[in-house]
């Protein structure tokens, strides 16, 4: 859609980075990631039991997850570029927000 905007064809041979600073249209992709690091953040700060904070934090009564590629749960992605204390870090809001934009492109070259 980008390139039809500016009238380019693939042949042009063109990046897509330099056509987003041309039309300066998001990239949908990290502002997804931002979305969900900032809803990781709301839901670690969360003071009472609500279902959200509890889905978050809740392991199965057995402990194991079934055969072959594990299904990627929503954590997986904070844990794998936070670590698995990262509700304890979310708590402090300031220090959250400031670590959000290098964890999110870190995030983003991860996924």
């Amino acid at each position: 859609m980008e390139r039809k905007m500016l009238g380019l064809k693939l042949t042009d041979k063109i990046s897509c980075k330099e056509i987003r600073k041309k039309t300066q249209v998001s990239d949908i992709v990290q502002y997804i990631a931002k979305q969900k690091w900032k809803w990781a953040g709301h839901v670690a700060r969360l003071q009472d039991n609500r279902w959200t904070l509890r889905v978050t934090e809740w392991q199965p009564r057995n402990g194991k997850r079934s055969r072959g590629r594990q299904a990627r749960r929503w954590r997986d992605d904070i844990e794998r570029t936070m670590g698995i204390t990262w509700t304890r870090e979310a708590k402090d809001r300031e220090e959250w927000r400031c670590g959000a934009e290098d964890s999110i492109l870190q995030w983003m070259d991860g996924a």
